[in-house]
């Protein structure tokens, strides 16, 4: 079926569409609840949102979520990662014809660069690499590359022995794992060790993140290890429908000698070994994208492994000529 770039129209997001954008991101093949509305208004003040509804003939067939940065689109700088989301509608050739639109669209509003940092695989709740596929097809410039370590829970996970080591030093030491604690970890324990170590804060306040955690009790969750009652290490986890993922973790000074991160991660992973992927994120710590080695090690001795995450820089000059790519 040949598509024709008349049958759709743009449109840029506004609070009328709320409902009808949210409802799409949950039946979407590649969107998560980092998309919904609720998640990306949070920092509305920090970013001018520039998300983009796509239809065909007044059906939504694909979202946009971006913001606006002078003359750059960027999707998303607030959020981890970006893109075209679309449903089952969407074939390769109305991908194309989508994502030409939107280039249109922008060139028509003054916008000279899109950057996109592409949706992890994981993430996908059904097999879809249209943009994966057009990136290379269309010698789009990829501008950045960042190192993400997951664990394939589908199959057996395998631990290194000093991990077993660290594990029965934790046994000893009679850790708990609890879901109490967050204002005290972001404070006392992951804020001063960023600042400490990276001089940097946490992306989110402690208010933003209690918020998020209240509007999404289903996709974020806290847990932390104490001994004693004594606060050593936590984690806040983003849930979505295939991966559980560390967002934040932390220790405090006391843990040292303890086994408790090891404890910790463990237990997070025990407790989401059904979900297909455990992702522990970025081993980058700083905006070479260098991978930290020491971070590396620890995340690869629990069984993760390192998949890649693209950033593309886009020309909004770009055309894209169907009959290059279908025949």
């Amino acid at each position: 079926m040949n598509e024709q770039f008349e049958d759709f129209k743009v449109l840029k997001y506004s609070m009328e569409f709320f409902n009808q954008w949210n409802d799409f991101v949950a039946k979407s093949k590649n969107g998560t609840f980092l998309f919904h509305r609720d998640f990306m208004e949070y920092h509305s003040d920090r970013f001018e949102d520039f998300s983009l509804l796509i239809f065909k003939r007044n059906k939504l067939v694909g979202i946009f979520p971006a913001n606006k940065e002078g003359e750059d689109v960027v999707s998303h700088r607030g959020l981890s990662y970006g893109g075209l989301l679309i449903n089952d509608e969407v074939r390769s050739e109305m991908y194309a014809v989508l994502f030409g639109r939107l280039l249109d669209y922008f060139k028509s509003q003054g916008v000279k660069r899109l950057f996109i940092r592409e949706i992890p695989f994981i993430y996908h709740s059904k097999l879809t690499q249209e943009f994966e596929f057009f990136a290379q097809i269309l010698s789009l410039e990829c501008v950045k590359v960042d190192s993400y370590y997951v664990i394939d829970a589908r199959r057996k996970i395998k631990l290194n022995r000093n991990r077993k080591r660290a594990l029965k030093k934790a046994e000893l030491n009679k850790l708990v794992l609890s879901e109490d604690g967050l204002e005290l970890f972001w404070n006392d324990i992951l804020s001063k060790n960023l600042l400490e170590k990276f001089n940097v804060t946490p992306v989110h306040t402690h208010r933003e993140i209690n918020m998020l955690k209240e509007r999404f009790s289903d996709n974020i969750k806290f847990y932390a290890v104490y001994q004693k009652g004594i606060m050593l290490a936590g984690v806040v986890m983003f849930i979505t429908e295939n991966v559980a993922h560390f967002q934040y973790s932390s220790g405090s000074e006391n843990r040292i000698d303890t086994g408790a991160l090891d404890f910790l991660f463990q237990s997070i992973i025990e407790k989401y070994k059904a979900y297909d992927f455990i992702s522990f994120g970025s081993s980058a710590t700083d905006k070479t994208l260098k991978i930290d080695r020491g971070l590396a090690y620890w995340k690869e001795s629990f069984g993760a492994n390192l998949i890649a995450q693209r950033t593309f820089e886009i020309s909004t000059d770009l055309i894209i000529n169907l009959e290059e790519v279908f025949k």
